[in-house]
């Protein structure tokens, strides 16, 4: 099954078409209209120097915000194009018969039950206090003795 590419369906996608577009028709907007003005003050024999250098600042400003729109729009092509040349992985969809009543896991399935020969586990209760007078269990006393020095009878043969 062939997709198409996910870019008709992209949000950030249309926010930057529809940016670039608004950033074109208002840069626009700004250049025509100081430009506009600018020829009005030129020709008027009474304008002042405000009059004519603000004019001036508002098409650079203008021609800023239409040269950005610009740079979003060949953005948005090369996007565009750049998403058409990549190929998108086949996808296959499995529909599901929702009439049906089979169930997925298989029916012969032997049904659970527990081992009924599992030994006890010897759980030793850990809050049982022993008075400090009860002599020690055997594996506790060898776990003592580990530390202790010994004397060295001189057969050992890796001093050597």
């Amino acid at each position: 099954m062939k997709t198409r590419p996910r870019l008709v369906t992209s949000i950030p996608f249309w926010v930057l078409v529809v940016g670039s577009l608004a950033a074109i028709a208002g840069g626009l907007a700004i250049v025509l209209n100081g430009i506009d003005a600018m020829e009005q003050v030129l020709d008027d024999p009474n304008a002042t120097v405000v009059q004519v250098y603000v004019g001036q600042s508002w098409v650079v400003v203008g021609a800023a915000v239409l040269g950005a729109g610009a740079i979003g729009i060949v953005a948005v092509l090369a996007l565009a194009a750049a998403t058409a040349l990549v190929r998108r992985p086949d996808v296959s969809v499995e529909t599901i018969d929702w009439s049906s009543d089979e169930e997925t896991a298989p029916q012969n399935a032997a049904p659970f039950a527990p081992a009924t020969t599992a030994t006890p586990l010897a759980v030793e209760d850990a809050d049982v206090e022993v008075p400090s007078t009860a002599p020690a269990p055997p594996q506790a006393r060898a776990a003592a003795n580990h530390d202790e020095p010994r004397l060295d009878a001189g057969d050992d043969a890796t001093r050597r």
